[in-house]
């Protein structure tokens, strides 16, 4: 990781993970599952990177290039902000883009739906996530794969490229 931040948010929820679940374990234990607990929450983090960086650059055609903490899924309002969307077939173009993409979140099943939003939206963790949802963390990760396979085939089917 090249992220010093990053590296560091990964190793403290690593030993948080380590504390809450296997505290009662024997001292000896614990650089092995430590180990373990860290690599997964590497891998965690990673997934989770590269698939936020596939929508997030999807939707960065549509943000405003002065605004920095524009939200595609707060507005979803078509702005006249690419070069596609300088000319009237360009904002027809921009407009079907995000109608097709807002549809397609909808018809998710609902778990999924959910999961998928919490994940790569609101940037909640599994753990926090399938708290949220009352389930497992493997439902969790489930549906959030579900979902962003779903959409990827639908998207690609329809043209849209990411």
């Amino acid at each position: 990781m090249r992220d010093e931040d990053g590296a560091l948010d990964i190793v403290q929820d690593s030993m948080m993970k380590l504390a809450e679940k296997y505290g009662d374990r024997p001292a000896e234990e614990f650089p092995m599952l430590f180990q373990r607990i860290l690599q997964n929450t590497i891998r965690d983090y990673h997934r989770r990177h590269k698939v936020r960086s596939t929508w997030t650059t999807l939707f960065s055609m549509l943000a405003p290039k002065d605004e920095d903490d524009y939200d595609p899924l707060e507005s979803m309002a078509v702005e006249n902000t690419s070069k596609l969307a300088d000319t009237p077939h360009g904002q027809w173009e921009q407009s079907q883009v995000l109608a097709i993409i807002e549809t397609e979140i909808r018809k998710l099943p609902t778990r999924q739906r959910e999961a998928f939003l919490m994940r790569y939206w609101e940037d909640m963790d599994v753990a926090e996530t399938a708290l949220a949802m009352g389930c497992s963390e493997g439902s969790v990760k489930t549906h959030c794969s579900r979902a962003t396979h779903a959409l990827a085939s639908v998207l690609k089917a329809k043209g849209i490229t990411l």
